[in-house]
């Protein structure tokens, strides 16, 4: 246990917040008031038996006073910090600053995660305004129904010797385009609203991404398919909203499996830890292509690890997630430039450590491989599959660092050579 000069800060602002005099607390610790004085100030160490009667004396654990109840939200400072560069923050007394002002400080460091929350929702929907065909055809819906109301309505609004026959029509279709409208919005909503469920129920969302709802409430590991118990996850897959998203789900069900009997999951993890995740090496240790062993790597139990494949044309196929590392919903975007590198160079690694924007400012190294497949023989089209391994809290970087973004309208980056479009956002935030 470390006692430091802060020490005596910590043990002094809780006497004060429990009210007590320095002699009350000096008698129950068995010390002299002057001695417990020098103690809060700085000028005299504490032996770690005087530490525990004192702290035990505030209704605390040693450890509390001396090395401070706080070094999370020291690192979230640290981190709100390296945001603000111009700000010259005095991080030489950051530990004063929690021990003596903590609910500040909690105040500090949940407005930086909401900022980041923030952050991640406005890529999240520029993403999804950008380029979801799914939302563009739910708006083309909305407008079509609104187009159909207005025309109906200015027949029946400037004509007033229509038939009865031919009104009673006209007010029939006005009644069904506005059932029409109020179902596309209900609907619109709900998937801007990120209901999930709702949207998949109207059918705004992909059979993508509702198998990969699915695996996420999985943890994204089938453990039934380490035993060969397949059939168990029928159930679950019967469950999704859409046939096409049950095909989708049978077929990955299908290709993990195959995994799972190829790279067992035991000896799997032993080679892991052994060689670290490097998916060429585990791919020639198991006799398998290293997408698969990529694939392993991805959805082994707990791995924090991203995985995102595609075809050849580039359309993203498959995405786990990984924190701080944003993967574009549709379209192309620079966090997947390793991906379509490797596309264009078949059976060619393709290693590269990249650098998101913003505070945090998060490092990945990322892998990427692409493996032809003649399904058809050599009379047949050449298929391409690309898969891109994203690793979290990489060594420092032998080479030079690729900085990314999601978007250019969301990248902060003002030098970055491929931007397309100005940013709305400023550098910093």
């Amino acid at each position: 246990m470390a006692i430091t000069a802060l020490t005596g800060t910590r043990l002094r602002e809780r006497r004060l917040a429990l009210g007590l005099r320095q002699a009350d607390l000096a008698g129950q610790a068995g010390i002299s008031p002057s001695y417990l004085n020098l103690i809060e100030h700085g000028r005299r160490k504490v032996t770690p038996e005087v530490l525990a009667r004192l702290a035990a004396a505030l209704g605390l654990e040693a450890k509390v006073l001396a090395e401070g109840a706080g070094q999370a939200l020291a690192e979230d400072l640290r981190t709100a910090a390296a945001g603000w560069p111009a700000a010259a923050v005095e991080l030489d007394r950051l530990e004063e600053f929690v021990g003596r002002f903590p609910g500040w400080a909690r105040v500090t460091a949940g407005l930086q995660a909401r900022s980041g929350l923030l952050e991640r929702a406005v890529e999240a929907l520029n993403d999804r305004m950008t380029h979801d065909p799914h939302l563009s055809a739910a708006l083309h819906e909305l407008l079509s129904a609104l187009t159909s109301v207005r025309a109906t309505a200015e027949i029946l609004a400037e004509t007033g010797d229509l038939e009865a026959g031919l009104q009673a029509r006209f007010h029939r279709n006005l009644h069904l385009d506005s059932e029409r409208l109020a179902g596309g919005a209900e609907a619109l909503v709900a998937y801007l609203d990120g209901t999930g469920g709702a949207a998949r129920e109207q059918g705004l969302a992909t059979p993508q991404e509702e198998v990969e709802d699915w695996l996420s409430g999985q943890g994204w590991h089938l453990a039934a398919l380490e035993g060969g118990e397949a059939a168990a996850l029928e159930e679950g897959i019967a469950a999704l909203a859409s046939s096409a998203a049950r095909d989708l789900a049978r077929a990955h069900v299908a290709r993990a499996a195959e995994d799972a009997r190829r790279l067992p999951l035991a000896a799997f993890a032993a080679a892991l830890a052994r060689t670290g995740p490097d998916p060429a090496r585990l791919a020639a240790e198991f006799g398998c292509d290293v997408i698969a062993a990529m694939r392993r790597i991805a959805l082994m139990p707990g791995a924090g690890t991203g995985f995102v494949s595609c075809d050849a044309s580039g359309t993203l196929v498959f995405r786990k997630p990984v924190a701080g590392f944003a993967l574009p919903r549709f379209g192309a975007a620079c966090p997947l430039w390793p991906l379509y590198a490797a596309l264009g160079r078949p059976m060619q690694p393709v290693r590269a450590q990249v650098q998101v924007p913003g505070p945090m400012g998060a490092r990945f190294d990322v892998l990427a491989f692409c493996q032809p497949r003649l399904a058809d023989g050599f009379a047949g089209p050449e298929l391409r599959e690309a898969a891109m391994l994203i690793l979290p809290d990489p060594a420092p970087a032998a080479v030079g660092v690729l900085g990314i973004g999601s978007t250019c309208r969301i990248c902060p980056r003002p030098d970055c050579a491929a931007r397309r479009e100005p940013t709305i956002l400023r550098e910093g935030m």
